[in-house]
């Protein structure tokens, strides 16, 4: 492409974000190999944004600056201007916000770097106003500034490229550490006893605002009360829970939760939803209901399950990534909740007597509890009401939803990503199994099957899927997540089938992900193409790291195979990675699942026919223990030679189970009672 013949190339994009900018002024281009060289033709810098469907920030600076002609003019003239979908792309995304941070600012989406042409970051900041406010610099005035460093200050330039290449350089090299003995369960429970102090016992979540989920963090603290019985860490985590479920962050009316909390008490949120949220806390709960039965977890649960089956399953197969935050108001007005916030005098209408009780329990006044608006929430009520009333408040709800159903909806980002469908695939199975609803399990297979058939090349992974297409772009999460989910589904089923595509997958992800001269998994692959470093990370952020839940595989791959590489490798992972964050196990709490399953797994291997053995299977999953490793085999089906319960069989042709700790075996339980017991002590 010649750059006098240069326009917006979106059209062409198959991603909802980048869709939604195709109409811009700007000559936005896609990521690649001719944009780079149409860069360096130019010998203008490169201006990058990055964003994602369902982010509020990003529609507001689009609106702002992107749909305005004056301002599309000035980047037009000194930029080549490239727009990323952080869903489609979250490698480059890592490269350049961890750029960001090496530059001292804080990241966020969208996210705004200036790069030279062939991709190097010389300055970035995320969302700016079209003029100066909020404390930062109007955008127009950041364009020509910026333009002008890079043209005339070019050493400074070079010097700042050459200090944050470096800084990537040196966060991806973690040193390989042999020493099993290096990291500790007390360490671990030492860990999460400090991190209490973090904890807002009032209002749950961390203290302050705005309040997170968080859910890897939520079971680090869950783990360290089933270790310890110290009730400090279940109180910290079911008033999290609590406060989450009956909060505005929870869609009281269809289902599912929102990605965060703008102030402290879990009140007003920003109101896209994400599907990995959703994943992780379903899982997170399901997994306290086990230990309180809290009939407030089992009914969110049941609420947000049924939510991601009605509204992100997608015809085609998979789970959709995101809904929205914004949708139109009543003078078609795109704001911010429209979807989800009331005025009291609709609620009065529709609910006539109803309305005084409903009003009580939910918050409702004529003056709004945001911006003359109610945003639904049970905070003053938090505790369930009793059986007649809490019906009568079903029946509002209901009545609510289905006038609610004729607004606009938010749009819905229906790439499907092989990350976020693992994460769903492997809670849909653990729920489904202790909950005993085979739709749940029959979704998650059916999404496992979408990715096979969609989103997977020989032994390869794709990491995105939307109209009818996927990117030949693979990254660590995809294999880790699914990895997870498959191995979840084997526990849920005991196809083995799961469990020989976990291994596959296993092997792929160490042939191209695992830093062949250190330790750990890069994020992108080794045969990446445009890419200016390769980034590793093992801090949990909104979604579990990649190398934190690739730990956790391997300690359950360890156990189900009896295959000691796994645990070499696993051990590797996580000692040489705490070693390179010290005092950091807060921050990597997947990673610290990991090392907590390889050290304390508690394998149930069940032998028995067909459809034979639901009883032990129930009773092994009772007992809430997230170290569980459970393994349904026909009496036919023989384990490896190193594996603790090799040779194992039925006792009188009855469904037998064997408990296995370590190398060691219980004797053979023939009753869901006798295994309880067992798995008890």
């Amino acid at each position: 492409m010649k750059t006098n013949q240069i326009r917006n190339e979106l059209d062409t994009e198959s991603s909802p974000y980048l869709k939604q900018h195709k109409d811009n002024p700007v000559h936005w281009q896609p990521w690649g190999e001719e944009t780079f060289n149409l860069a360096k033709e130019s010998k203008k810098p490169i201006m990058l944004s990055i964003g994602y469907a369902s982010c509020h920030w990003c529609h507001v600076m689009a609106h702002e600056s992107f749909e305005n002609i004056d301002t599309a003019e000035l980047m037009n003239n000194l930029y080549i201007n490239i727009k990323v979908d952080r869903e489609e792309r979250p490698d480059v995304d890592s490269i350049y916000m961890t750029a960001l941070a090496m530059m001292g600012q804080q990241g966020g989406w969208p996210l705004t770097m200036f790069l030279t042409p062939d991709g190097k970051p010389y300055w970035g900041g995320t969302y700016f106003p079209p003029t100066s406010r909020y404390g930062h610099p109007g955008f127009s005035d950041v364009l020509k500034a910026v333009s002008s460093l890079y043209h005339d200050q070019r050493d400074k330039v070079a010097a700042n490229i050459e200090a944050i290449l470096d800084g990537l350089a040196q966060q991806a090299k973690i040193n390989p550490i042999i020493n099993p003995n290096s990291q500790t369960m007390t360490e671990i429970d030492l860990t999460a006893e400090q991190s209490l102090s973090m904890i807002d016992f009032q209002n749950g979540g961390m203290t302050g605002a705005p309040k997170f989920p968080q859910p890897s963090f939520q079971e680090f603290l869950w783990r360290a009360y089933l270790r310890t019985n110290n009730k400090n860490f279940s109180d910290a985590v079911i008033t999290s829970l609590t406060h989450m479920c009956q909060g505005g962050i929870y869609d009281h009316l269809g289902g599912g939760f929102a990605r965060y909390s703008t102030d402290a008490l879990w009140l007003t949120p920003h109101f896209e939803k994400m599907l990995y949220d959703n994943a992780q806390l379903i899982h997170l709960m399901t997994l306290v209901w086990q230990k309180t039965n809290l009939p407030l977890l089992k009914q969110r649960v049941r609420e947000t399950i049924e939510w991601v089956l009605r509204e992100l399953t997608l015809k085609a197969g998979g789970f959709a990534g995101t809904l929205d935050a914004d949708s139109p108001d009543k003078e078609g007005h795109s704001q911010e909740g429209a979807f989800y916030v009331w005025d009291e005098i609709e609620i009065r209408r529709l609910l006539g007597n109803e309305f005084n009780m409903f009003k009580k329990f939910y918050d409702v006044s004529e003056e709004g509890n945001w911006e003359q608006k109610n945003i639904l929430n049970r905070l003053r009520t938090i505790d369930l009401s009793d059986k007649h009333t809490e019906n009568e408040l079903t029946r509002c709800r209901e009545l609510l939803f289905r006038e609610r159903e004729h607004r606009t909806r938010p749009g819905l980002d229906d790439k499907v990503l092989a990350d976020w469908n693992g994460l769903m695939i492997g809670a849909l199975s653990y729920a489904g199994v202790v909950f005993e609803e085979e739709v749940w399990i029959g979704a998650a297979k059916d999404a496992y099957e979408f990715i096979q058939k969609n989103l997977t090349a020989e032994k390869r992974l794709k990491h995105s899927y939307c109209s009818g297409s996927s990117k030949e772009t693979d990254v660590l999460d995809d294999y880790a997540c699914m990895i997870k989910g498959s191995l979840f589904l084997f526990q849920a089923t005991g196809t083995q089938e799961y469990l020989s595509q976990a291994i596959s997958w296993t092997q792929t992800a160490d042939k191209y992900f695992w830093d062949q001269n250190g330790a750990g998994y890069f994020d992108s692959p080794s045969d990446a193409i445009g890419l200016i470093a390769r980034t590793k990370t093992v801090f949990d952020n909104a979604t579990p790291s990649g190398n934190g839940v690739m730990a956790e595989n391997l300690a359950r791959l360890y156990y189900l195979t009896g295959n000691q590489n796994y645990r070499n490798k696993a051990e590797i992972l996580i000692t040489s990675s705490a070693t390179k964050t010290p005092n950091q196990g807060a921050n990597m709490p997947s990673m610290m699942a990991g090392f907590e399953i390889l050290e304390n797994g508690l394998q149930v291997i069940i032998i028995a026919k067909n459809q034979d053995g639901d009883d032990l299977t129930k009773a092994a999953f009772s007992i809430g223990n997230p170290n569980l490793i459970h393994t349904k085999l026909s009496p036919n089906t023989k384990l490896p030679k190193n594996h603790p319960a090799f040779g194992k069989s039925q006792i009188e042709d009855q469904p037998t189970a064997y408990v296995c700790k370590g190398q060691t075996c219980s004797p053979p339980h023939t009753k869901a009672s006798e295994l309880i017991k067992d798995l008890a002590l």
